[in-house]
């Protein structure tokens, strides 16, 4: 009986000790990203170069962000978001299309959207990487369109990499020379007297 009792006890001390040390280490991982996201969320905005493999094809190109808002540009297409709407200059044949984006979508094309998202909805672990981290978040709700999220962070708390997975697949952005900058709110939104000759498809 007494061994019995002395290894129940045992159990349960490893899974106590097992449970302490996760929620510590969730608790690591959102300190990171919460100064992560203090620094990227720069309240004037940032820009920053990007490279993107996955399964909404392969691009490279610049992307300016403030708040939940960005503009991205690569060789191909002009993206902006105001918050609500998206417009997406498509360069080779001069059309525009309106659209309300999927948050998966967002992501896709702002890397920086998990500054918002990883705050409600998300477990999380983080382990050291070279002289910065990598925090893994994996969505409460597999129903979510972002299902699992990878993010990089150096020890600048800038990130370097976000690897996110939705139903279709894995998506890496590789990012580079994040600098902070004042922007104004017009820069997330399409002007039409820009781009006079374009057309303008609403697909919402």
């Amino acid at each position: 009986m007494r061994s019995i009792m002395k290894k129940n006890i045992l159990i349960i001390s490893l899974l106590f000790l097992t449970l302490t040390a996760g929620a510590q280490n969730a608790a690591q991982a959102r300190k990171i990203l919460d100064k992560t996201a203090s620094v990227i969320g720069h309240k004037g905005g940032a820009t920053a170069k990007f490279q993107m493999k996955g399964k909404y094809g392969d691009a490279s190109g610049t992307i300016a962000i403030k708040g939940n808002k960005f503009c991205a540009n690569t060789a191909t297409a002009t993206v902006w978001y105001d918050g609500k709407t998206q417009w997406t200059l498509h360069k080779k044949n001069d059309e525009v299309n309106i659209s309300t984006p999927t948050e998966a979508q967002q992501q896709a094309m702002n890397p920086y959207k998990f500054i918002n998202i990883y705050k409600t909805g998300f477990d999380m672990t983080s382990k050291a990487m070279g002289s910065g981290w990598q925090v893994h978040l994996t969505a409460q709700n597999q129903k979510r369109t972002i299902k699992e999220l990878y993010i990089t962070v150096n020890s600048s708390y800038h990130p370097t990499q976000v690897k996110m997975r939705n139903e279709k697949g894995w998506t890496t952005i590789t990012l580079s020379d994040f600098k902070a900058k004042s922007l104004s709110d017009g820069q997330f939104r399409f002007n039409s007297k820009d781009h006079p000759t374009a057309e303008v498809i609403d697909l919402r």
